[in-house]
This record gives C-alpha cells, structure tokens and sequence, in this order.
C-alpha cells in the first residue's frame, strides 16, 4: 500500500499522491475486494458475516484521508472445508494479483495460521486467519476463516465531512 506522506511543492504548498474517492464509491471497491476474496476461498456453502465495510481517518491528515476497513468472516461450513478453503486462498491470492507479505502461525496463544497479502493492483490489504481445533487450544467452539480487508488511505473529495462517515 502506499503511505505515502504529502510532498512540499517548491511554493510551499502540498500536494498529494492519494486518490481522490468519494466514501460509497470506497466502500463498493472494498466489497468488490471481498468479493474477490471470497470467490479465493471458494466455500459456496459457508455463512459470511453481514456488516460491509467501514472507513476509518488516516493519522496522516484524519480531516481529509481515510481508509475502508472490511471484517468479516466465512464459518458454518466443517474445519477440513475451512483448512481446504485456507489453502485455496494461499494459492489463488498470487494468481489473482496479491503478494503473499507473510504465511505462517502467528505469536497467538493459539499459534493461529495465518496470511498476509497485499494486492499488485489496488491499494487494499488483507489478513487472513483460520480459527481451527488444534492440539494447541482444544476445539475451537467458534471454527472460521477471519478476513480482515484494509485499503489505503483515499482523500474525501472536496466538502466531505467525514465526521458524519465514520
């Protein structure tokens, strides 16, 4: 992603490298992300979760940039469709234009499997989690694949408040 900070033009004023984009049109593009995603893991079967995506204010400039943050998870469905539905993620994500950062069991208590990517195309990332019974933990009560979608910060366009978007 690109976190980029305002560059000083030589006249003093700043200019930006963050794209403009109205706060519904950034929300369609993170649903459209997550869509993407989870036709990757492909478990048809599954339940996902039901809030859409949100946006959250950039530490950069909170006044003018944000971010969209998508949460949501795929569960209902065995673990060994969850493990298979893991897999299929892990390696769809570089055929459809991710970059795998990091892929292994995370510090958790749980030693949780996880994956962290970032797309080639769009300014969003994800994390990935499975939430399985493991010799670790026990059972898991709760078994699902965890997707957390985070672009990057997107400037309001002109007259946005974003203090009513939030």
């Amino acid at each position: 992603m690109d976190h980029s900070e305002n560059a000083s033009a030589a006249d003093g004023s700043t200019s930006s490298k963050h794209t403009t984009l109205g706060v519904e049109e950034a929300r369609e593009k993170a649903k459209a992300v997550s869509s993407q995603v989870y036709d990757m893991i492909g478990i048809k079967e599954g339940k996902v979760t039901e809030p859409g995506p949100g946006i959250a204010p950039c530490e950069e400039d909170p006044e003018h940039l944000y971010s969209t943050v998508h949460p949501w998870s795929v569960y209902g469905v065995s673990e060994d469709e969850l493990k298979d539905g893991f897999q299929r993620l892990k390696g769809n994500l570089p055929e459809q234009g991710w970059k795998i950062v990091e892929y292994g069991r995370n510090n958790s208590k749980s030693k949780t499997l996880e994956i962290t990517a970032d797309s080639k195309t769009e300014p969003f990332s994800l994390n990935a989690e499975l939430w399985v019974s493991s010799p670790a933990t026990g059972t898991e009560k709760d078994p699902k694949i965890l997707v957390n979608l985070t672009s990057g910060c997107f400037r309001a366009p002109k007259g946005t408040n974003l203090d009513q978007e939030f």
